[in-house]
């Protein structure tokens, strides 16, 4: 018997940008091919890579960020195409992306844990995914009674050759000019994170103290460094491109495509500095949580939080206890832990090296405070998380 030539499939995702979310997307679609035995090809977006070749065309399917003249080709040479791209200009085809709705409720749930009662949007002003994270941000924090002031801006002013860079910027100043801190950020993506915190230097307003801030798409450069690290959504960018492929695979095997996208939830928030700190309005406590954000890695006490602020250390422990929920004590614990976590995850230190670095006594503390607070040794959780 004749061996059944494998489907050639065309993958045209733009991974030359070398994003994280088109190379994980990327990643996705390909390790479905490994597993369907498709032959595929990376190529750019272009109408050009479909072709007639001894009457058939040059693929079978395509996965892409789908051009209006993609799609177009496509549906006139009868090639199924799964569409990656929620922004394309093109509409009604078939297409798996992330759901961004999901995204600003994630973000938000997570400022509101972090004790902040002001809240802000910055994101691009036409985009769709822009707009529906958005929404799920304002809807869930509306279901607390609490509101957000959106900043969104075009994107071609920071695009290309950024001939909008200056106002950008100082528009991004009167906004921050605006806020009344403390004040909970979620942005658009990672990098504009980074542009927005150095706004905040230049008025002298500090990350997480006085402006807590989430980003999107969990770039890991862009997160690492410089301080802050920053708090960001993984948007499972490897799930939406493998869940493309199983639809391409269907619709390639003749099945209707689906009439409306699907979407796929975000993997996890990773906390990191940008929200390590909790948002208090009493000034004083304020202080308190910022000596500690910036010390905790330190074997600091309550008495050195208590001397910094210039309060005695009953008033402060009463009134800290009053504007955030817990002790003194246990916001060093909880700082403590939280960077721990990110050593573990993110480095192969040794453990002694990871307690040193994060503020405990020595390894043994280490190993007991966190199994105390988190249920399973540090060992355990570094396995579990990488």
């Amino acid at each position: 018997m004749k061996r059944r030539k494998p489907k050639k499939v065309a993958i045209a995702l733009e991974v030359q940008w070398g994003h994280k979310r088109h190379l994980e997307t990327y990643a996705g679609c390909q390790r479905y091919a490994d597993e369907a035995g498709w032959d595929c090809s990376i190529t750019p977006t272009t109408p050009n890579l479909l072709r007639m070749e001894n009457g058939k065309p040059s693929f079978d399917g395509i996965l892409a960020r789908a051009t209006p003249a993609l799609a177009s080709t496509a549906k006139r040479m009868k090639v199924p195409l799964v569409n990656l791209w929620l922004n394309s200009p093109t509409q009604n085809l078939p297409g798996v992306f992330g759901d961004f709705v999901s995204s600003g409720t994630m973000a938000a749930e997570h400022l509101i844990g972090r004790g902040f009662k002001r809240f802000g949007y910055l994101g691009f002003l036409r985009d769709k995914d822009a707009g529906l994270q958005l929404t799920g941000f304002r809807n869930r924090l509306k279901g607390e009674g609490l509101r957000c002031i959106a900043h969104r801006f075009s994107r071609e002013s920071v695009t290309d050759k950024a001939r909008g860079w200056k106002t950008f910027i100082d528009d991004l100043g009167k906004w921050a000019d605006s806020w009344e801190p403390p004040i909970g950020i979620f942005v658009v993506n990672d990098l504009f994170c980074r542009y927005l915190i150095d706004v905040c230097r230049a008025k002298d307003l500090h990350v997480p103290q006085d402006v807590g801030i989430v980003g999107s798409s969990n770039e890991p450069t862009i997160c690492a460094s410089p301080p802050p690290t920053l708090t960001s959504i993984d948007l499972s960018c490897e799930q939406i491109g493998y869940r493309a492929a199983s639809l391409l695979d269907r619709m390639m095997k003749g099945a209707k495509p689906p009439k409306t996208p699907e979407l796929v939830p975000p993997l996890e928030l990773i906390p990191r500095q940008s929200t390590d700190s909790y948002a208090a309005d009493d000034p004083i406590v304020s202080r308190a949580l910022r000596f500690i954000a910036e010390s905790a890695h330190r074997p600091i006490k309550v008495i050195d939080v208590a001397n910094e602020t210039g309060v005695n250390r009953r008033t402060l422990e009463r009134r800290f206890s009053e504007s955030v929920g817990r002790s003194i004590a246990g916001e060093i614990t909880r700082l403590r832990l939280a960077r721990a976590k990110r050593q573990l995850v993110e480095s192969g230190s040794l453990l002694k090296t990871v307690a040193r670095a994060c503020g405990f006594r020595n390894a043994d503390h280490f190993h007991k405070v966190f199994a105390r607070a988190e249920g399973i040794t540090p060992t355990q959780y570094r396995k579990k998380r990488q």
